[in-house]
């Protein structure tokens, strides 16, 4: 029986995009005759401060999904500025060290870590060193590129020493999965030896697949996820009055920015925005279902980054605008699952609301029909999970 430990910074309980994939990951290959265990961080994502049951312990174990998780201390931030950021990923980084005696006593076969943070995968390089586990490297955003399109890192001294940093844990991993095919080619050319394209997807099981609602006379609206900076949602809800358009838009969510669509909204309540409390995992389905359409917007195009979200859209079978760029534009198009806009172009956003609340009943259908169609034919995650094995099967003969 093989053996895998994912080292990860993010987990279940907390909510967002890897911490879905990781733990669905663990779930999918223990049902497919893996033994599996977890080394994170003692869960702080994403309001920075650890949860309750976790505070003032340095190494706590628990089972998640009948799987055992070791969880370490870390210094814990959402702070927007840099030194606490990067404090709090070196933090885990040196903590989970710590694992070492579990992992020795586990004999994983592989260690899969999950960057960013950038730093954990060379904590991960040289834990695998120590167990005799083979090294994957799983790359989420490719940093310290990702960073330096955010504007987090100047083009220095700094970015050109993480640069070869990352192209050193490429070289020294085992082998590199990636979430986009952007990612995959990134790799490729950067001197991973073995490279596995295992997308976000999403887990189709957790959606109905039965007929969509019929949409709403007035157009509603829905995002649900990280209230962040990068997402931009205060710049939308402050430029766009969807009440004029005859739409509503309801947010769920959290982070940095949930304070200011607070304030703004007390000032501006006929403006058609709704923002309610953060959902968990288990509401997500029911939530999107309710709703005729989702905005998923990105401040500026990240190379290599896919939205998670759009996964989910296309399985609740939720047409979807894109103000973005990239593969996940490309995504939208090739699928005929939506529309797409420029990242922050509120005037664009707005004539295409203006056209999306004129297509026909029928019009409509066949973009839900579309959403349907890809989830559970190309981006259904049980299907990316058992390529994750086969490839870890077959690079296990090489």
């Amino acid at each position: 029986m093989k053996r895998i430990a994912i080292l990860t910074q993010y987990f279940a309980p907390e909510m967002g995009a890897p911490q879905s994939r990781l733990l669905e990951t663990a779930i999918g290959l223990k049902r497919l005759g893996w033994e599996v265990c977890i080394v994170t961080a003692m869960p702080n994502y994403p309001t920075g401060k650890i949860f309750p049951g976790y505070k003032g312990k340095l190494v706590k174990k628990d089972l998640v999904g009948n799987i055992p998780v070791y969880r370490y201390t870390l210094y814990a931030s959402n702070s927007k500025q840099r030194l606490p950021r990067i404090a709090s990923m070196l933090s885990f980084s040196i903590s989970s060290l710590g694992s070492l005696f579990q992992l020795k006593k586990f004999k994983p076969d592989y260690i899969l870590t999950e960057s960013p943070p950038l730093t954990l995968a060379a904590t991960g390089v040289f834990l695998s060193k120590l167990v005799g586990a083979r090294h994957v490297m799983n790359v989420s955003d490719i940093w310290p590129l990702s960073a330096l399109e955010l504007g987090a890192i100047s083009d220095g001294t700094m970015y050109r020493l993480l640069k070869r940093l990352e192209v050193r844990l490429y070289q020294n991993s085992f082998a590199c999965t990636g979430q986009s095919q952007q990612i995959a080619n990134y790799l490729k050319n950067s001197g991973c030896r073995r490279v596995c394209l295992f997308r976000n997807g999403v887990d189709v099981s957790r959606f109905c697949s039965s007929e969509r609602r019929t949409r709403s006379e007035s157009l509603r609206i829905v995002y649900a996820g990280l209230l962040g900076v990068a997402q931009g949602i205060f710049d939308l809800v402050s430029s766009i009055n969807f009440r004029e358009l005859n739409a509503e838009f309801h947010i769920y969510g959290d982070g940095a920015e949930r304070k200011l669509l607070e304030s703004y909204l007390e000032t501006n309540p006929d403006i058609g925005v709704y923002l309610h409390r953060p959902i968990d995992r288990e509401q997500i389905p029911s939530t999107l279902a309710e709703y005729d359409l989702t905005i998923i917007p990105l401040v500026k195009p990240i190379y290599g980054a896919v939205p998670s979200k759009i996964y989910e859209a296309m399985a609740a079978g939720l047409p979807i605008l894109f103000a973005g760029g990239g593969e996940g534009a490309d995504l939208v198009k090739e699928h005929n699952v939506g529309w797409v806009c420029r990242p922050s172009d509120f005037k664009g956003i707005k004539h295409a609301l203006i056209k999306i609340s004129q297509l026909d009943a029928d019009e409509f259908a066949i973009l839900q029909r579309n959403c349907v169609n890809a989830a559970w034919e190309i981006f259904d995650r049980k299907k990316q999970i058992e390529q994750l094995d086969k490839f870890l099967q077959t690079a296990d003969c090489v």
